[in-house]
């Protein structure tokens, strides 16, 4: 009879373990069909691109990133609560998946959270730059802010520690801080990662939203604001010199008008500690954009946008001009269409595409001067 009590009251431990607890699991496809002019062939001296063509392309993740993951949550009392989130990308188009980045390669996080005090994760996550994805027309879509940074704004931070606060009249703060893991404090070149940080105050309301971030990313070689010059050398994948390393401070603002959305931001970055730097390769960025965004209806939404970049050093400038939309088919499922096309000076050879810096066919970017013009049609699911 005792053991049958036991048993019973084990059962029921479970039961109620497993009702205050948790997992959902999630993810989105996103496939389609791309044209893009002004892209580099042939190989010439240095290995650099000497012509340009056309093609056609089916591409995964213009829209937006072919993920999946899983989170969940535990309630451990007392306005207290455990959570997970795992997180990775993948290719819808090959089934590829992250590569070198890991089976999780966006998230893999594990924190406390509490309503009053707010939640600490710490793990792998989407460093803090991302925070102006609320703030992009296109949503750090393939081509969007984080095109004219060559990939700057859309990296993932390992060995991290954040903290989100709740929102207290209107206001909530997010920071980040990731170590090197080196032996020295900002990354001497024993570990793929140097020192990483940031912080962002944003402020909501029914009629705007405005946020102030500042971000720090350093050479995991040198522990340096600036990043190695030689293409391919990067761990992080996010281009050379400045768009690898450096400090940046953003300003960032969303207009909510009935139907219509406006959004700006302004993007100061910079490095120091260059040695070397060549004619032509930027050490400081300006970095604008804006645009509009028209919800006609409930199931669809027209966007327009303006994105330059200025760099100094004779890296020329260039501006990016799109059109695009969407179109629910459910709450799930969506069309979308994006127009795109890069201007640029005579130094300058930015693509649409978020790619790092030089002219070889690796790359995508057009020729120096030239322009690159791009038309992307697909489907998104989300579930």
């Amino acid at each position: 009879m005792k053991k049958a009590l036991l048993a019973a009251a084990l059962m029921t431990a479970g039961v109620v373990a497993h009702a205050q607890s948790s997992v959902t699991l999630y993810g989105r496809l996103d496939a389609g069909l791309e044209y893009m002019t002004g892209v580099p062939q042939g190989v010439g001296a240095n290995g650099q691109a000497t012509g340009s063509t056309n093609r056609w392309r089916a591409e995964s993740g213009d829209w937006g990133t072919s993920l999946w993951g899983m989170k969940g949550v535990e309630d451990i009392g007392g306005g207290n609560k455990v959570l997970f989130q795992l997180e990775g990308s993948f290719n819808t188009m090959t089934g590829a998946g992250p590569g070198g980045g890991g089976l999780f390669n966006r998230w893999a996080t594990v924190g406390l959270a509490n309503d009053q005090y707010g939640t600490f994760t710490m793990g792998r996550m989407l460093y803090i730059s991302n925070g102006v994805w609320d703030f992009d027309p296109f949503g750090q879509s393939n081509w969007s802010s984080a095109s004219l940074v060559r990939g700057r704004n859309w990296p993932q931070s390992s060995n991290n520690f954040a903290y989100q606060s709740p929102k207290i009249a209107g206001f909530d703060f997010y920071g980040q801080y990731a170590l090197s893991n080196a032996t020295s404090w900002n990354g001497n070149g024993t570990t793929a990662q140097g020192r990483e940080d940031g912080a962002q105050i944003t402020y909501t309301s029914s009629l705007f939203q405005i946020r102030g971030l500042y971000d720090e990313i350093r050479n995991p070689a040198n522990g340096t604001l600036y990043g190695p010059t030689a293409t391919g050398v990067n761990t992080a994948n996010i281009g050379t010199g400045v768009f690898s390393a450096s400090r940046e401070y953003s300003a960032l603002l969303n207009v909510f008008l009935g139907q219509f959305k406006i959004q700006a931001a302004y993007q100061a970055i910079r490095s120091s500690g260059a040695t070397g730097v060549l004619p032509g390769t930027p050490t400081t960025l300006n970095h604008e954009w804006g645009g509009v965004t028209w919800q006609a209806t409930p199931a669809a939404a027209l966007i327009a946008a303006v994105y330059h970049v200025n760099g100094n050093n004779g890296a020329g400038n260039a501006t990016i001009y799109t059109v695009g939309g969407s179109y629910n088919l459910s709450k799930r499922t969506l069309l979308d269409l994006q127009v795109a096309t890069t201007q640029n000076s005579k130094t300058a050879n930015y693509g649409l595409n978020a790619n790092n810096s030089g002219t070889a066919v690796s790359t995508d970017n057009p020729l120096p001067g030239h322009s690159q013009t791009g038309v992307y049609a697909g489907i998104q699911h989300s579930f």
